[in-house]
């Protein structure tokens, strides 16, 4: 289980789902950074390399900031792999997943290893194999992820998503949701400037890792809260996958809890 180290305003259960709701995006970020950093030396007494899936999203900005603060963190024992990437994208464009990660955190850490989706690769089925290969290679310890307006994981929008997917890695063409959230992300201007194909861990890919940790929040996001914690446990709503994972914890705050809340503690 991923433990907050500081309190939240509350902290509830669906089916197996932990959640922790705040006060304000940052306080969320702050005590999601705590609970991974406090798993990530917990496991590092026990194995050398700590491996780690990171999402590449403008609602894990507080929490990457305040990872990349965490004293005392044994980086150089820390390999990462990321959870999708457009295909088609200069590698050097500034809305490249990997590229957004490298700002945010890995150059800001001395990490071991970090593993790259390259969306650019002459054959993207042998880059998915290539990728898949490596988190064979290197088991996934820990998944650090959001939820997407349609309540998709990495790139697997309702349409594509498997629960049983047999592949760790596929290619997807992004649904109409997924690519307006970019815009309304600020991550790109128009619809029509951002890709329509990307490359995604599925869904098994990401469940596997025997700890998620999932933060969520604005406002932007509450109905895909609302779906995730009370909707029927299927691939509509991908995300509602989570409440069947052992050892999985929801980070919200009290914007992007509001309509659970408004619907849940109504009359």
């Amino acid at each position: 289980m991923l433990t907050p180290a500081t309190s939240s305003t509350q902290t509830f259960r669906v089916d197996q789902l932990r959640v922790h709701l705040f006060k304000n995006r940052q306080e969320l970020g702050v005590s999601a950074a705590q609970a991974v950093a406090g798993k990530i030396r917990e496991l590092h007494q026990t194995q050398e390399v700590v491996h780690i899936i990171f999402a590449s999203a403008p609602s894990q900005n507080e929490f990457l900031d305040a990872l990349a603060q965490e004293a005392d963190l044994a980086w150089n024992r820390i390999r990462a792999f990321h959870m999708d990437e457009y295909m088609g994208l200069p590698a050097d464009a500034p809305q490249s997943f990997g590229q957004y990660l490298k700002r945010q955190l890995f150059d800001k850490v001395p990490i071991q290893e970090v593993f790259y989706l390259d969306g650019n690769a002459a054959d993207l089925r042998q880059e998915g194999l290539r990728y898949s290969a490596l988190l064979d290679q290197y088991p996934t310890d820990i998944v650090c992820m959001g939820i997407g307006e349609n309540c998709h994981i990495a790139f697997n929008d309702p349409h594509v998503a498997d629960f049983n997917d047999p592949h760790l890695v596929k290619i997807v063409r992004l649904d109409l949701t997924s690519r307006q959230q970019q815009v309304h992300d600020g991550c790109f201007d128009t619809l029509e400037q951002v890709p329509e194909y990307a490359l995604t861990l599925t869904i098994p890919a990401l469940v596997r890792a025997p700890y998620l940790c999932c933060m969520v929040p604005a406002a932007h996001k509450a109905e895909a809260i609302y779906h995730t914690l009370t909707d029927a446990i299927s691939e509509t709503y991908p995300a509602t996958i989570l409440r069947t994972h052992p050892n999985a914890t929801l980070f919200i705050d009290q914007n992007s809890a509001r309509k659970f809340l408004e619907e849940t503690t109504s009359p």
